[in-house]
């Protein structure tokens, strides 16, 4: 099936009878052949937002076969059942932006799935706030940027020094096209306008399941007070730090016979695995936020 002319089609709209009906009907009418779909409706629970999501993947006629044609021929679907609709592309390529400071487990793991083709994304960048992944960039050949955070000046402050360094950032996106942007262990706080421009669209992984254990060195924290659980969270990032919409999560049974390097080892493992998963579900267009939560759709 040649990958030109597949596509994928990712909606949400207020839940109701037809949906699923019309979606098909109008892909078959046009000539599309469906691949796999899969829907879900949020309508249970208090929490419910009563809402409907739907991931269709089709292959398109050569006529039909880009995206604006598509979203023409769905236009009168769209506003019957006030949805938002995107339609994405196979043959492209997301283009991500690594960050990184000096932890480099998750960096290396998704440069490795890259490279052996598992991950199907362009990486134009890493970006770093310090030189530790200098060499391990370009030994794959990609543009590392060191964009340290200046200290203040006497009249300035550390905000003021973080938001000209995120203004960098912001510039190399644009430049390079990025669409997602994964911080694969960037180990700092980012602003509430760096937040808002990246909605929906970057990625973080940090140690979930030791919420007690703040600061350095956090499974050795665990380690010291017996936990029996470790894991991790990759979520999106908002500005309420770690408590964005949760995409992925995985735990490991630990116990006293580990010694707090071998609670390190093993976490840096479930932050891999739990970080390149989230990656791959969103650049497939698996991923729909759904509020504080997401829907993933495999």
């Amino acid at each position: 099936m040649p990958p030109e002319l597949q596509f994928i089609l990712t909606l949400a709209c207020r839940d109701a009878k037809g949906i699923v009906h019309a979606v098909s009907g109008l892909l078959y009418q046009a000539g599309c052949n469906i691949v796999d779909s899969q829907q879900f409706g949020d309508l249970e629970g208090e929490d419910a937002t009563g809402l409907f999501f739907m991931r269709v993947h089709f292959q398109a006629p050569p006529q039909l076969a880009s995206t604006a044609t598509l979203a023409t021929l769905f236009e009168h679907t769209r506003q019957q059942f006030g949805m938002q609709v995107r339609f994405h592309a196979v043959a492209a390529r997301p283009r991500v932006l690594l960050m990184v400071s000096q932890h480099g487990h998750c960096l290396n793991d998704l440069l490795f799935r890259w490279k052996s083709g598992s991950l199907p994304v362009d990486i134009p960048a890493i970006v770093s706030n310090h030189r530790s992944f200098e060499a391990l960039a370009g030994s794959y050949g990609i543009a590392f940027h060191h964009l340290p955070i200046a200290k203040a000046d006497a009249g300035g402050s550390n905000a003021q020094a973080k938001r000209a360094q995120e203004q960098q950032i912001e510039a190399l996106i644009e430049r390079e096209g990025v669409d997602l942007v994964v911080l694969a262990r960037y180990m700092q706080i980012l602003s509430p306008e760096f937040c808002r421009l990246l909605a929906g669209r970057a990625i973080n992984i940090h140690h979930s399941f030791l919420p007690s254990f703040k600061g350095a060195r956090p499974y050795f924290q665990a380690h010291a007070r017996g936990v029996k659980l470790i894991g991790a969270t990759a979520h999106y990032v908002t500005a309420d730090l770690d408590e964005g919409p949760i995409i992925e999560q995985d735990v490991q049974r630990v116990d006293h016979t580990l010694s707090a390097e071998d609670f390190t080892a093993a976490g840096r493992d479930i932050e891999c695995m739990v970080l390149a998963r989230a990656v791959r579900w969103h650049v497939e267009h698996r991923v729909l936020i759904n509020g504080h939560k997401c829907v993933v759709l495999r």
